[in-house]
């Protein structure tokens, strides 16, 4: 397991004056099916919490365990979800931007600075500062990429009896082989995202609808 993240960013932040920061995590972005999830947590100044680190270094029970800790720990956090069909009306950067958005207003607070995970500032509402690699260096985002994470996956996993083909409950939505087969034989489900380059090439892309699924709960 790596290194624990610090905090550095944020108490240099805090030290000059912006008391709401807040990490920012996306996941899902590069699957072909499921919403694009966005985490968002402000931690406090005063306390800490163990074991937190960046989501992908962590075992799938290892973030389940975790998540009602970070949740009971944060000041505020709050996921912002983007549907498969909004991905593909708005292209993945502006999904990005509304899922930010949807995250931080869910927070109800406000920010006055953003810690966001990689080179992208996909915020653009309030001050940020962008860390490659931020989920490994940044408290607040990798707490943030918990949630994101542990949130999505459970929607995922929660679809899968619906669509029971695509093995969305080991996959969570990313290409693998059995995913990919399940695609060519029967083209995507009601929860793909039909503008990626894999499914538009397929024979069903142009069918209406999707053979033998049936439309899922509402998830996200």
């Amino acid at each position: 397991m790596g290194h624990a993240p610090g905090v550095t960013y944020e108490t240099a932040l805090w030290a000059r004056g912006s008391n709401v920061v807040v990490g920012i995590d996306e996941v899902g972005r590069g699957a072909w099916a499921g919403p694009l999830t966005v985490g968002a947590v402000v931690i406090p100044q005063d306390r800490r919490i163990y074991k937190i680190r960046d989501s992908k270094q962590l075992t799938e029970p290892e973030r389940e365990a975790l998540i009602d800790r970070v949740k009971e720990w944060a000041v505020a956090w709050s996921v912002g979800h983007v549907s498969p069909a909004e991905c593909d009306t708005m292209g993945m950067s502006r999904a990005q931007r509304l899922g930010a958005r949807r995250a931080i207003e869910g927070l109800d607070l406000e920010v006055q600075h953003a810690l966001v995970d990689g080179a992208w500032d996909f915020v653009g509402t309030v001050n940020t500062t962008t860390i490659v690699k931020g989920d490994a260096v940044s408290l607040s985002i990798a707490a943030a990429s918990i949630i994101a994470k542990v949130t999505r996956d459970r929607i995922m996993r929660e679809a899968a009896p619906h669509f029971p083909w695509y093995s969305f409950d080991t996959n969570k939505g990313y290409s693998c082989p059995k995913h990919r087969a399940a695609l060519e034989l029967l083209g995507p489900s009601t929860i793909h995202r039909r503008s990626w380059a894999n499914i538009t090439r397929l024979p069903w892309a142009t069918v209406s609808g999707s053979l033998r699924t049936r439309e899922p709960p509402t998830l996200f």
